[in-house]
């Protein structure tokens, strides 16, 4: 039988925006800066949900687990896009690669079923009040969290799994800042029909039905609040989901913008910058929401300021 001559392909060069190279000391800075909102933010929930007894609700412990998923996603993509952005022959292992689309799929995914929890967390508050302290309790909050990021990280590491089952001989090059999955599988001189088939029948289901969840959860939360027959008792209801439903319509939106809108035309410098809004952006807005649309969490970041 015939031998063939693959050279396996040890690192990958990452392009990033490369036509935007005269922007780069400006698209360097701007990174930066929006990580670093990123991480303090979410870090300053995560601290304000441990340390203050009127933000030990469902709510509050899901946002916390939102905040560290958040922070995971931000940690994976932007540091080494920095890199990219001011290095025009950035460069990244093969292993490294794999590790970064393994963490950023991954907290992606753990965003997704988090919200969802969160959605059905609104939808019993305010349309089951009654049930709600009995089905939402600590119990049942540990499990959900468990159950989070165990299906998570094992359904995105069943693809790192296929993944390393292809060969990898070149081209070496990634137009992009980061390593997705399009991008990985367009590298591999393997057929990879069945990764893709798997990729379809795991990951578009589970995103779908929770699409669904979250869709049927505020088709009710919407006509239960409606159904209130003061405005005082219908604003009360809607600030308590006002600002999850904001995450929710950004995260979903950008995801649908990105993945589901025809790239046929589509620049490439388009495409990235809509990468760029929920690897880059949305971790740094969900905090700035969160504080700024939630009485609580002011509340309990004014004390724990006056207290300092």
């Amino acid at each position: 039988m015939p031998v063939r001559n693959l050279t396996m392909i040890t690192e990958i060069h990452l392009l990033g925006f490369g036509n935007l190279h005269h922007l780069n000391l400006l698209v360097f800075v701007v990174l930066l800066l929006v990580y670093c909102i990123a991480i303090f933010g979410n870090l300053m929930i995560m601290l304000l949900v441990s340390r203050s007894r009127s933000l030990h609700s469902p709510m509050y412990f899901f946002l916390s687990q939102l905040s560290l998923s958040d922070s995971l996603m931000a940690t994976s993509i932007t540091p080494n896009t920095l890199r990219v952005v001011m290095d025009d022959d950035a460069t990244v292992t093969f292993i490294g690669c794999l590790t970064q689309f393994y963490f950023f799929s991954a907290s992606l995914a753990l965003e997704s079923i988090l919200l969802t929890g969160m959605s059905y967390d609104r939808y019993l508050a305010i349309c089951n009040p009654l049930r709600y302290s009995n089905i939402m309790d600590y119990v049942f909050c540990r499990r959900f969290i468990i159950f989070s990021w165990v299906l998570s990280f094992s359904v995105i590491l069943n693809h790192i799994l296929a993944i390393c089952n292809l060969e990898f001989c070149g081209p070496n090059v990634i137009d992009h800042y980061f390593c997705d999955l399009s991008p990985l599988l367009e590298l591999s001189c393997s057929d990879t029909f069945i990764v893709q088939v798997e990729v379809t029948l795991l990951v578009i289901p589970m995103a779908l039905f929770q699409f669904i969840l979250v869709i049927v959860s505020y088709s009710y939360i919407i006509f239960t609040i409606l159904g209130i027959p003061s405005v005082t008792g219908r604003q009360k209801a809607f600030s308590t989901c006002s600002s999850h439903l904001t995450v929710v319509s950004m995260y979903y939106g950008t995801l649908l913008c990105t993945y589901l809108v025809p790239t046929r035309g589509q620049s490439l410098t388009v495409s990235k910058v809509l990468s760029l809004l929920y690897t880059v952006l949305i971790p740094c807005v969900n905090p700035i929401i969160y504080s700024l649309r939630n009485k609580d969490i002011k509340e309990a970041f004014n004390r724990w300021i006056l207290i300092g």
